[in-house]
């Protein structure tokens, strides 16, 4: 089992995200969620649970996409939660996502909102 480093700061998951996607690492995608975290991805659909979001994105790296890194918004924290998000280079909306301090300290994704464009007018 390989072991991943942990996001000790709610802004460290997008950093470890890109570095892993690139890296073509399912494995190490998923032990950024929680258990039983929610992803609205596919567009229209919810992928539930770690090892669906796991299997998700096992296809999805499998095309050999690249990920660039996108500088974090302001992160607001409430205790154990917070909520993340990254304003995509192409200015096409938005990605957001829930995460919450585990026991150890670390923080995990909860819910991820990967992508986001607010409806045409």
């Amino acid at each position: 089992m390989t072991t991943h480093t942990k996001a000790m700061r709610p802004e460290d998951l997008t950093r470890l995200f890109v570095e892993r996607a690139n890296a073509g690492d399912a494995d190490g995608l998923a032990a950024l969620y929680e258990e039983d975290a929610v992803m609205a991805y596919p567009p229209g659909r919810h992928t539930v649970g770690r090892e669906a979001i796991r299997a998700l994105w096992e296809k999805v790296l499998a095309q050999g996409p690249h990920f660039a890194f996108e500088e974090p918004l302001p992160t607001l924290v409430s205790g154990d939660v917070a909520l993340t998000s990254t304003p995509p280079k192409d200015g096409s909306g938005a990605r957001a996502q829930v995460v919450r301090r585990q026991a150890d300290g670390s923080w995990l994704r909860l819910l991820d909102q990967p992508e986001f464009a607010p409806p045409t007018a």
